[in-house]
């Protein structure tokens, strides 16, 4: 038993070790996954399904990212068998919630499907944040089937759920998302106050996030198109511009620069803000832009709001070329409701035979979608019935093997009392003698411990009898002893002088072994170097990584052992931040780093040659904000200096103590 256990163990700790393995920064994906299919293989010989169900979780994180949704999916398929047969309702409530999320790119149905189990797994665990979420999830299929009624009553309940919860990122993001949902559900059933209304609570809470930028935006953009829908032409050309201009979005997100611009355009033109050279310069620019970056849904955006635009200044024949452009455009990425608009307006453009066409077409299309949006809900209302029934049926499954396994304990009770009977004194008598045991081990353990520390006290005794044997008896001798040869110098020859003064020099010599003996025995020896060598082999490994040409100055005057762990802890990891920041942002080719102490103070200097910013227009990203916060931890200050294309200098300035030194 022993040695299995033993056996168990080690593989046990092999798996851990490939598991944190995989997760090392920077590993390639080829070799992470082959690292976790080494644990699989590991786990699926332990015959331990905890551990195979851990290790199947990794390999479901390495699937979503890598964005290979299809093995994520069955994976997480292999997820659900393994904690069903464990019985692990919080695993199952986690996998439920994750195939909802896949299933929401590729089939709705089983999405809606598993994000009902979710729902109903996270709430019989009382765990509300994960249902907020999942209800969430649930909400945004209902919109997209256009049951607004069921989208409607899932936000509200999701965000419920959000009351008077701590107001974390991740938190004020699910806010957002509901908030936005709402609006969106209003919008889509024409109550644009009350879509303001809600864009405007959304709208508050990404300013309460920290290192937001794309939430407050797309939220500014989607209040700027509900002011156009109410005619307020003014406001909304004014949310569009602020968005142009105050924002880097031509170069931060070229896609939703090009929405923005169609935006204003078109704003533009309804309220008759601008000549028509410079709207159909907006228009032109948006739809390259979208062109550019083969974005489909953007560029369609675009040439409907051409289509409308020129057919509004009379210029049919560019209206006409944009509307059939909008018309293959919707097809082909199945937008209906931009295929229902369009097809009205190509019926107003074209003659009278084809206008005819593109009526028939728009009326089909419409009954189509109407015959579908009752189907979706049917359906919807269907899979929750289903699942009540699924459930219900589980239910009686499980009372039913209950019962065979009560009836199965019955038959097995007796021939058990039986031999428990039997087998009771033994048992007593082996654990009676393993109690003893047990109680002798201890003894044994607690006399191990004592006299380890009698060991180490009479260590620590003996080096200080030593010291101060060195100290106050031999040294104060040989110092007596040269005195005496000293004083006695002079009454001979003089080479009788110089052999007494080679005497002198070599007590001497004696004398300060003896006080460096002293020291040794009596002073703990603190190298002070082993910060130094980390910080140099994480500055040499990553600048040989990111191909960087690098230069680390540091002084010997700084005794890192008297720096508190968390100190060091917070300037390896500001180092290692800035070298990250440099390579994925900066652009460099050099970097400089120096760590000095001038006057109790330990100073960092981080220097590259790169691209630069401007810091009074950049927000700061999450890396700053990290650094900023760890230095700020140890009560430390950080400024970074930068400009444009002039590189960008980090200066950290720490506190330090120095340390009392005995002297003898």
């Amino acid at each position: 038993m022993y040695c299995q256990n033993e056996k168990d163990k080690i593989l046990l700790d092999s798996i851990s070790k490939l598991l944190t393995y995989s997760e090392t920064e920077n590993l390639e994906p080829n070799k992470r996954f082959k690292v976790l299919l080494d644990a699989k293989r590991l786990a699926s010989t332990s015959n331990n399904d905890s551990v195979l169900l851990k290790v199947e979780k990794n390999i479901s994180y390495f699937y979503i990212d890598v964005d290979d949704m299809d093995n994520y999916i069955n994976s997480n398929h292999k997820i659900k068998r393994l904690a069903t047969q464990l019985n692990d309702s919080k695993s199952l409530a986690y996998n439920y919630y994750a195939l909802g999320y896949a299933y929401f790119f590729k089939e709705k149905d089983s999405a809606y499907y598993y994000y009902t189990k979710a729902v109903k797994s996270f709430g019989d665990l009382n765990l509300s944040l994960d249902m907020s979420a999942a209800l969430g999830g649930l909400a945004k299929i209902q919109l997209d089937g256009k049951d607004y009624f069921g989208a409607s009553e899932s936000t509200v309940k999701a965000l419920r759920l959000l009351d008077g919860v701590e107001e974390t990122n991740e938190i004020q993001e699910q806010k957002w998302i509901l908030f936005s949902t709402l609006a969106s559900i209003s919008d889509e059933l024409d109550n644009i106050e009350e879509a303001l209304e809600y864009h405007q609570q959304a709208y508050e809470v990404a300013l309460r996030m920290e290192d937001d930028f794309n939430n407050g935006i797309y939220t500014l953009n989607n209040i700027g198109s509900a002011k156009r829908k109410q005619s307020k032409y003014s406001e909304s050309v004014d949310i569009f511009k602020d968005l142009v201009e105050n924002y880097d979005l031509k170069a931060e997100d070229p896609s939703f620069y090009a929405l923005v611009l169609e935006n204003l355009a078109y704003s533009k033109y309804l309220g008759n803000l601008d000549s028509h050279q410079n709207i159909k310069k907006l228009f032109d620019e948006s739809y390259k832009i979208a062109d550019s970056i083969n974005d489909e849904f953007v560029k369609m955006g675009a040439c409907i709001s051409m289509a409308k635009y020129f057919k509004g200044v009379g210029e049919e024949a560019e209206a006409l070329k944009y509307a059939n452009e909008t018309y293959q455009l919707s097809k082909k990425i199945t937008a209906n409701d931009i295929l229902l608009e369009v097809l009205m307006l190509l019926s107003e453009l074209e003659d009278s035979e084809s206008s005819v066409k593109y009526l028939n077409e728009h009326v089909k299309l419409s009954d189509s979608l109407l015959k579908v949006e009752r189907n979706v809900r049917n359906k919807f209302a269907r899979i929750e019935l289903k699942t009540d029934q699924l459930e219900a049926e589980n239910e009686q499954i499980s009372r039913e093997n209950l019962y065979l396994i009560i009836l199965s304990g019955g038959i097995l009770l007796t021939a058990i009392l039986i031999y428990i009977l039997l087998s009771q004194r033994a048992k007593n008598r082996k654990l009676k003698l393993m109690q003893v045991q047990q109680e002798a081990n201890e003894q044994i353990y607690n006399l191990m411990l004592g006299q380890q520390d009698k060991v180490e006290e009479a260590r620590t005794l003996e080096k200080k009898r030593i010291s101060e044997e060195l100290h106050d008896g031999v040294l104060g001798r040989l110092f007596g002893t040269r005195l005496s040869l000293d004083s006695i110098n002079f009454k001979d020859g003089k080479e009788a002088m110089m052999s007494r003064a080679n005497y002198i020099g070599q007590l001497k010599v004696i004398e300060e072994d003896i006080r460096k003996i002293s020291h040794e025995l009596n002073t703990d020896f603190v190298s002070g170097a082993g910060f130094m060598d980390i910080v140099t082999e994480l500055n040499d490994n990553q600048s040989q990584a990111y191909g960087l040409k690098n230069e680390f100055n540091h002084t010997d005057d700084i005794s890192w052992d008297i720096v508190p762990n968390k100190t060091k802890i917070n300037i390896y990891r500001v180092i290692q931040e800035s070298l990250q920041n440099i390579y994925k942002h900066a652009n460099a080719k050099a970097v400089k780093i120096s760590l000095s102490l001038e006057n109790d103070v330990i100073c960092l200097s981080i220097i590259d040659d790169g691209n630069g910013f401007d810091t009074t227009k950049s927000k700061k990203g999450i890396g700053l904000k990290n650094m900023t916060s760890r230095v700020k931890s140890i009560n430390g200050e950080i400024t970074f200096s930068s400009q444009p294309n002039q590189g960008t200098a980090i200066n950290v300035k720490i506190p330090y103590t120095s340390n009392t030194h005995e002297t003898y």
